[in-house]
């Protein structure tokens, strides 16, 4: 069965600082990934990359643009971010690959996302499938940005994952008094807890991600950097969802 786990923007990236990798945390996430031996499917937020670039350019996953040098700066900036990604999973000997939804996916006139990837394939020949946030075609209004929640579930879906795991900058969603919820079983239940982004973010926060968690069959999991290596051992750390 296959595992799907996302590397958020926060994680991997300094998102106070425009195009700054984390490279420390990148390099620990790397680590706990290359000793992980199951089907994988790894995806990654934009961090100080993306959202850089689409708050510059005003495109989120609402509002689009045909400015085609708004979208290519999104994407060009996500390509790179990938790029270092792969570079930290190579050098540990991780056989990872990497698609990009520009090229793989769009939007109908109503939104919905199609995806058509490569992930199949690539893991029935070895292959780590590693899938950034990007930006994507969408009828009728240009490009928007398919954040790595939406991916996330859309793969989750099509692949039937056993597990869904997202790491973040945070060891899981907190409370309105700063604990850690252990489970989330419905969003009416920490909706009043739950606010934005303290850095910039085209993508909605954690309201976002506990929403995008809940619409899936799968049980998943949030939790920072220090629970990775649990979470790849079969564990739940962080709070689960779902």
């Amino acid at each position: 069965m296959t595992v799907i786990l996302k590397l958020g923007g926060s994680v991997i990236t300094d998102k106070h600082s425009p195009e700054t990798l984390d490279e420390e945390n990148l390099a620990r996430a790397a680590a706990a990934i290359a000793d992980y031996n199951e089907e994988l499917v790894l995806v990654h937020g934009g961090g100080s990359f993306g959202h850089h670039h689409a708050s510059e350019h005003g495109i989120s996953s609402e509002a689009g643009s045909h400015d085609v040098t708004g979208a290519f700066a999104v994407h060009d900036a996500m390509r790179r971010l990938n790029d270092a990604v792969l570079v930290a999973l190579h050098e540990r000997d991780v056989p990872a690959l990497p698609i990009h939804p520009l090229s793989a996916a769009a939007r109908d006139g109503d939104g919905e996302l199609s995806l058509s990837t490569p992930v199949e394939t690539m893991l029935s020949e070895g292959f780590v499938p590693t899938i950034q946030a990007d930006v994507i075609a969408h009828t009728g209004a240009g490009v928007t940005v398919v954040s790595g929640d939406e991916l996330v579930v859309a793969l989750a879906e099509q692949f039937d994952a056993e597990r869904v795991g997202l790491c973040a900058g945070v060891p899981g969603v907190f409370d309105e008094e700063g604990r850690v919820i252990d489970r989330i079983e419905s969003f009416a239940t920490v909706r009043s807890a739950l606010g934005g982004s303290d850095a910039t973010d085209v993508t909605g926060g954690m309201a976002a991600k506990v929403r995008a968690l809940l619409d899936m069959d799968a049980p998943a999991s949030v939790f920072g950097l220090d629970g990775l290596e649990g979470f790849l051992d079969g564990g739940s750390p962080g709070t689960r969802v779902g």
